[in-house]
């Protein structure tokens, strides 16, 4: 079987940056499933993409699907033949199959003899497969938004101009989208425009490099990469790549070069993220700081053509520039001219929810939950209330209505600039740290309390009314709100008690039409999101399990002993001392037993028995004050001598003993073994 090199590319007009790399991504991933479903075998699939082509290379695709075995069975052979003639039956399968009766042959199963046939399907070359195949993965790609041009009816998310289908050498004749596939395909816009020829599809991507084009995604970010880096050193400054950015601006160009401009130094009066919010939503431009980390007046911007007077497009993207950066120069100034706190009666016109009230309710009800919780974290209750009567005020200001993303951060400032103590001023930009999974969580103690607030504001309020999260659907990221809040707790290492706080929050909201069981549904909803914690954590699901058995109510307490049980998880004892606690967890349920752990020394008979007991009143001593102070993980290690005396138990020991008294003593010794470790977890659940 022979093998090549398989090239589509579509050549369309200029894609949506941030669509690319998924479609290009869906193309590659519905060409191998394609392939794989058809049976053809192939080495790697590359998938390549610019503003004006979605492309896909397929190496090492064999020329054609393996031969392959069909077997048929007809029927069985009683009914096949009546005194040794073939009956209708036999007659119609032969038929059907277009042999005759005597080509048939017998197949042998558990259930009997059978008639059958058996034939060797020829592989279809690959030429005949890849038309339905690409038809089949273009139709099915997430396009944004489809568009029609001309008078056609076919629609894609921008017009089509060329389809190149290479095997090899050989064109893959076929018509998608209207377009018949061929070799040619075209390179640069401006530098090299003319057609180009493809002998091979192994020529793709040398020859659109000669053409000004760097098709491969990953080549042209990093081309971008260095150059950015490049002209920063230049500088003497340092160029900060944001990696989203990044991306974007490798989607707007296929032959990059950067170039440096700058901007008036007047502008640097103004806060630092506006300018580069700025720079980067309008303009994508890159930004520099000096040595001591302060914005510099200069961008790099990234040039779609190598231009023979360089100058000229730098002034013309510090033209482009220059309005944009006057325009949040006045927004801040326009802002300083109202205090923040007096936009407090502005939150009233904002509604957060329609069944929830406005952005103003929402403070109302966050203030005595901040304030609750700055009490027991030792911070201070009236930062904690005034930062959280301030919180959203910043997104009634002008700077933050032109720029979302500087929400929080405007507060910040402006807080300072009204005088507000300086621990509110930075509760206003932490309220919405952490932002993901990983990120950085509040730093001061008011600003975690705010956060706190706010977010279980967010959870009773949703749930309350219905809306809570589903697989596919989650509006209000109630997900991301419940995360972020054991995130504070966990890595601030706030003893708090979730139960409690949800029960205050649901309290200062009225008239929910879900209040009953509110807070048990919000408490097991934040409860379940450990489980994804854990396994980011490259924690076993049976750890988490094993803690969640038990009635944990304070996150932090909750991965402590997460954590203790993980590394208990892995000593030697760990699977005998499970196996153990699932044993004697089945019998205590069996018996029904009456949750009685006293044990009678006087009814104590078999040495094994004894040891057990002695062992288990040892460890109790030793592990109780461990479990006072949350040592989890000493505790269990204290535990794990038990497996020895607990083997021996269950090999010499009949725990239903004939006599009432001796069997239920027995029951209150492997009571007692049970409730030892399930001060920390119930390990029973290791064995799953």
């Amino acid at each position: 079987m022979a093998t090549d090199t398989f090239l589509i590319e579509l050549g369309v007009e200029e894609l949506p940056p941030s669509a690319i790399d998924s479609l290009s991504d869906a193309l590659a991933k519905s060409l191998r499933q394609g392939l794989s479903e058809a049976e053809v075998p192939f080495a790697e699939v590359r998938a390549y993409g610019t503003p004006r082509r979605l492309a896909v290379q397929v190496d090492g695709l064999a020329d054609k699907q393996p031969n392959r075995e069909i077997e048929r069975r007809g029927p069985a052979l009683a009914a096949a033949f009546k005194d040794g003639v073939a009956t209708k039956a036999a007659e119609g399968f032969a038929r059907s199959c277009g042999v005759s009766v005597d080509d048939l042959i017998h197949l042998e199963t558990s259930k009997g003899t059978w008639l059958g046939y058996r034939e060797q399907q020829q592989g279809e070359a690959v030429s005949a497969l890849l038309p339905a195949i690409i038809a089949k993965a273009i139709d099915g790609l997430p396009v944004p938004k489809n568009m029609r041009w001309g008078s056609s009816r076919i629609e894609f998310s921008r017009p089509v101009h060329w389809l190149v289908m290479l095997y090899g050498r050989e064109i893959v004749e076929a018509n998608i989208l209207g377009l018949e596939a061929g070799r040619t395909t075209y390179g640069h816009r401006f530098h090299a425009p003319a057609a180009i020829t493809l002998a091979h599809a192994d020529d793709y991507l040398g020859a659109l490099e000669d053409a000004y084009v760097l098709a491969d995604r990953d080549r042209r970010r990093e081309r971008i990469r260095e150059q950015v880096l490049a002209e920063a050193e230049c500088l003497d400054a340092e160029a900060v790549i944001d990696e989203d950015l990044l991306i974007e601006v490798s989607g707007l160009v296929e032959w990059p070069v950067a170039l440096t401009g700058s901007f008036d130094e007047r502008f640097l009066e103004v806060p630092p993220e506006c300018l580069i919010s700025s720079m980067k939503a309008n303009q994508k431009y890159f930004h520099l700081l000096d040595a001591d980390g302060r914005l510099k007046p200069l961008f790099i911007t990234i040039a779609n053509i190598e231009s023979r007077d360089p100058q000229q497009v730098i002034e013309g993207n510090e033209k482009v520039i220059r309005p944009r950066l006057a325009d949040a120069a006045f927004f801040y100034d326009i802002d300083r001219k109202m205090p923040l706190a007096a936009r407090r009666e502005g939150l009233g016109n904002v509604v957060f929810q329609q069944q929830l009230g406005t952005l103003a309710d929402k403070a109302t009800r966050s203030v005595p939950v901040a304030s609750f919780i700055a009490e027991r974290i030792g911070g201070d209750a009236e930062h904690a209330q005034r930062a959280t009567q301030l919180a959203k005020c910043d997104l009634v200001t002008e700077m933050v209505l032109e720029f979302p993303e500087l929400q929080g951060i405007m507060g910040c400032y402006y807080a300072r600039q009204d005088g507000e103590a300086e621990e509110v001023a930075q509760a206003l930009y932490e309220q919405y740290l952490p932002r993901f999974a990983s990120d950085v969580i509040p730093q001061t103690r008011t600003g975690q309390a705010l956060a706190l607030a706010d977010r279980l504001d967010t959870l009773t309020g949703i749930f309350g009314i219905g809306a809570r999260p589903t697989g596919a659907k989650d509006p209000f990221a109630l997900r991301r709100a419940a995360i972020g809040v054991l995130n504070i707790l966990i890595k601030g290492e706030l003893d708090l008690d979730l139960r409690e706080l949800l029960k205050l929050a649901a309290a200062q909201h009225s008239g929910l039409p879900k209040a009953e069981g509110l807070v048990d549904d919000v408490f097991d909803y934040m409860r379940d999101r450990f489980r994804a914690w854990t396994q980011d954590e490259g924690i076993a699901v049976e750890v988490y399990l094993a803690v969640r058995a038990r009635p944990v109510t304070k996150p932090l307490d909750f991965a402590r002993r997460v954590q203790a049980v993980h590394a208990f998880s892995q000593r030697e004892e760990a699977a005998a001392l499970a196996a153990a606690n699932k044993r004697v967890a089945n019998i205590l349920a069996k018996q029904e037993h009456d949750g009685s752990t006293h044990v009678d020394t006087q009814l104590l008979a078999e040495p094994a028995e004894h040891a057990l007991a002695e062992a288990l009143e040892a460890r109790r001593v030793a592990v109780t004050p461990l479990l006072a102070e949350a040592r989890y993980a000493e505790a269990l290690d204290a535990l794990s001598s038990l497996r020895e005396p607990v083997d021996r138990f269950f090999d010499e020991v009949m725990v239903m003993a004939d006599d009432d008294a001796v069997r239920r003593n027995r029951l209150a010794l492997l009571a007692n073994l049970q409730g030892l470790f399930l001060g920390v977890a119930d390990i029973a659940e290791l064995q799953q």
